[in-house]
Formats: structure tokens, sequence, C-alpha cells
């Protein structure tokens, strides 16, 4: 008969009791104790029975008492169990060393992560050829990526549109050829989730920053707008050869222009503002030597009426030093001098 530690506990009570005379007690006791662990074993069974046996066909090695352990850690018992039969439905290493085991499972739950996320996350990549492990999945999704759609963009690039009208409110890029006449382009940028830059790589609103500006830029050094016109794909190989996927959390594949139209003659009305500034200053200039010619009419005609004034004051002297020198007796009349003679 198969013994257990409760049984040689039970069995030394009865020896020492016997010899004491107290059997009755003995078995009082005993049977309490068993009745209370069948009780404890009844109420694990019910709540945790059909689970644990559900896991136990599914070969995903959970045990009883760690359904037990998930409840007084508050963790979703049913959420792990589900997400490790899962793993070994689909192949996964569930090992408790090396694989997705029911620990770490919990560790993540947690955390706070998505559980569910992150194994769909990994039989996704799985199933594509892409190496995910968990570690890697599990600190995308705490770091508040969408780690399913990470996998998915990763599989299927996905398109951004250069500007975002959702972002910026623009629907084109502006950009003016050095013969000053303006072009307006709208990109469309296909880009694959890059799962090793994922965790601290930049996000899309960087790339579609990049890429505006780069377009801008190649536009910008081309001689003539009708260059770009003729050979758009000029953009974006200039664009594509700037490596503008660096740092990011995504792998530019291709860069393609879907409109471009060309705006207004910048130049050209640059040209006649500055006509029109040079013609005010003109104007601006002749108005002043105007002024400056009437003011210095004004001031001859000034000049020329003191000159007169004095005049009048010297005619108006010459009459009073007339009769001072006949006072004087230097001066005398024409008939005194013939007399004098």
């Amino acid at each position: 008969m198969r013994t257990t530690p409760m049984t040689d506990a039970l069995m030394l009570f009865a020896q020492v009791d016997n010899e004491g005379g107290s059997m009755w007690y003995v078995y009082a006791l005993a049977t309490f104790m068993l009745i209370v662990f069948g009780i404890v074993i009844l109420i694990v069974l019910l709540n945790y029975g059909q689970l644990w046996f559900q896991a136990y066909m599914s070969s995903a090695d959970v045990s009883l008492w760690s359904l037990v352990g998930m409840s007084l850690r508050q963790v979703n018992s049913r959420l792990i169990v589900k997400a490790k039969i899962m793993a070994k439905q689909s192949g996964l290493d569930i090992d408790r060393r090396s694989g997705i085991s029911t620990k770490r499972l919990e560790a993540h739950y947690l955390a706070g992560g998505n559980v569910m996320h992150v194994i769909h996350a990994i039989i996704a990549a799985q199933r594509a050829g892409i190496d995910l492990d968990f570690d890697r999945a599990a600190a995308i999704d705490l770091a508040g990526r969408d780690v399913v759609d990470a996998v998915k963009t990763s599989v299927l690039p996905k398109v951004i549109e250069c500007p975002d009208p959702r972002r910026s409110g623009k629907n084109t890029l502006s950009a003016i050829a050095k013969n000053g006449v303006e072009l307006r382009v709208r990109a469309k940028v296909t880009v694959r989730t890059s799962l090793e830059q994922l965790i601290g790589g930049a996000t899309e609103e960087t790339v579609i920053a990049r890429v505006g500006e780069s377009i801008i830029s190649a536009i910008g050094s081309s001689e003539h707008h009708t260059h770009v016109l003729e050979n758009p794909d000029v953009i974006t190989r200039a664009v594509l050869a700037r490596g503008l996927d660096a740092h990011t959390a995504y792998e530019i594949v291709s860069i393609d222009i879907a409109d471009i139209d060309v705006g207004e003659n910048v130049g050209a009305r640059l040209q006649n503002d500055q006509a029109e500034a040079d013609t005010r200053v003109a104007r601006a200039k002749a108005e002043q030597r105007r002024a400056e010619a009437i003011a210095s009419e004004q001031e001859n005609k000034a000049k020329v009426a003191m000159n007169r004034a004095k005049l009048v004051f010297a005619e108006a002297e010459v009459p009073k030093a007339m009769a001072e020198a006949f006072r004087s007796g230097k001066m005398h009349t024409q008939a005194e001098n013939g007399q004098a003679g």
C-alpha cells in the first residue's frame, strides 16, 4: 500500500496515542484532517479541474497548482492556458527553461502586456519565416507598439502618403526649381517594419518628414523644372540614395511619385516684385531730388531778397553821407568851386 507523508504522520500519532490510551482522539483528528483535505481538493477540482484537464489534453504543460497560484497572484488563468495551448498547437517551444513557459507568460501579464498579441505575433512570424522570439515580442509589446501590426507590416509592406493630409493638412509638397518655377508633388512611400529597430526606432512621422525634405531638396537642385517633369524617377533615386530609413522602425522599399503639377512661376513673381520695389525706390529718390531742388531755389530767392535789402540799405546811406560832407565843409557845390577858381 502506497503511503503519503500525511498517512505516516497519522500512523505516528496513532502509535503515540495508543501508548497513551487515547486512540479515539487520534481517529477523530485524522478524520477531520482527511475531510478538510478532501474539501480543499474538491474545491480546487471544481474551480480548476476543467481548465487543467483542457491544458493536460493539449499537452500545454500547466499544472493544477500553477492555476491555483495564478488566482492568488490575480492572473487570468484562462488567458494563460489559452496562450499555452495556442503556442503548443502552433509548434512553438513551451519548454519551462528556454521556451514560452507559464511563468514567462504570467510575468508578461503582470507587467501589463498583451499576452495574446505576443503569441499571435510569434505565430505569424514563424509562419512567415521571420526570426522573432518571445523576449523581443514581449519587449515590443511593453514598449507600446502593436507587435501584431509590426509583424504584418514586415510581411506585407504598407504605403504611407507623403505628405499625410491627416497630420499636416496638406495634399502636396511645394518645391521650387532653380529657374523659379514651383512644382507640387505628392508621393507614396512603401515601407516594411524592421523588427530589429522597432524598439527605439523613429516612427512614421520621421519617415514622412525625411522623405518630404529630400524631395524638396532634390527638386531645388534641378536646373529647370522640365527636367523633373520629364524624369520624375530622378527624385526617387536621389531620395533613396540618402538612406532615410536609418535609425527608424521601418525599411523603405520604394518611393513613387504619385502626382506632380506645375505651380506658379515664383522666380518671375519675385523679379516683378523686385522691379516694382526698384521703381518705388527710384521714384522716392527722384522726389527727394525734386524737393532738394525746390529747397535750393527757395534758398537762392531768399539770398536775392537779402542782397536787395542790403542794396537798399546801402543806397539809403548815400544821402546821409553827402549831407554829412556838406556840413563838415568837405564837399562844395559847383558854383562855389567856380568862384574859388
